[in-house]
């Protein structure tokens, strides 16, 4: 039995072991438990993005006993088939979720500049200009409940409360730590644009930087 999925690595394997070469199987020897035990995927690159400790993406092959989970599965056997880097994907696919619902905003023009394209000369000051957006947007609601919005909590407050603030922290993950971008950003658009949308654009994504693509420019729709 086996099962392709991904998996993000950093420069070593959780456990500290290094990565291993493309094609060279890991084998787990012992019970297998969920979280603890095991070798450890996703079949949704979105759900490897949640647990992931570092940005090269991987595309792996799960084999022997599998047991699988809601979001992850754990194996007997893994291998990587593949890799990238991630950090310019993700960062650029960032910038497409918070896109996704712009119309909920009304976005200062230097965060629409960057979140199109990417340009790294303005990026301090975009990120300053969505701060200043999300300290307003977080007034305009119930203030305890945006605070925890605008730390990327949105989802375990009370959503109503809560949604002008966790909009802007879309935004502002956009420009913070690549993983840590595309994991806030998807969370928080997923709840306007269906979480199929962006899983269908991060593996064009992925795609296109395997064929060598190192940037993404949008267009405003």
């Amino acid at each position: 039995m086996w099962k392709n999925a991904w998996h993000f690595v950093g420069e070593t394997l959780r456990d500290g072991r290094p990565i291993p070469a493309d094609g060279e199987w890991l084998i787990h020897g012992e019970e297998l438990i969920m979280c603890e035990k095991g070798l450890h995927a996703s079949q949704s690159i979105l759900d490897a993005s949640t647990y992931a400790p570092g940005t090269t993406i991987c595309r792996v092959r799960l084999a022997g006993e599998i047991v699988e989970g809601n979001d992850k599965m754990v194996a007997a056997k893994r291998k990587i088939l593949w890799r990238i880097d991630g950090e310019e994907v993700l960062r650029a696919f960032a910038r497409w979720c918070a896109l996704q619902v712009l119309h909920l905003w009304d976005a200062p023009d230097v965060v629409l500049t960057y979140l199109l394209t990417g340009n790294e000369n303005i990026r301090a000051d975009a990120r300053d200009a969505a701060r200043d957006a999300a300290r307003a947007a977080a007034w305009a609601a119930a203030w305890d409940a945006a605070r925890a919005a605008a730390r990327a909590a949105a989802w375990a407050a009370a959503r109503d409360a809560a949604r002008a603030a966790a909009r802007a922290a879309a935004w502002a993950a956009a420009w913070t730590d690549a993983r840590d971008a595309a994991r806030a950003a998807a969370w928080a658009a997923a709840w306007d644009v269906p979480w199929a949308a962006h899983e269908k654009q991060l593996l064009k994504m992925v795609e296109e930087a395997r064929n060598g693509k190192t940037e993404w420019i949008f267009e405003e729709e």
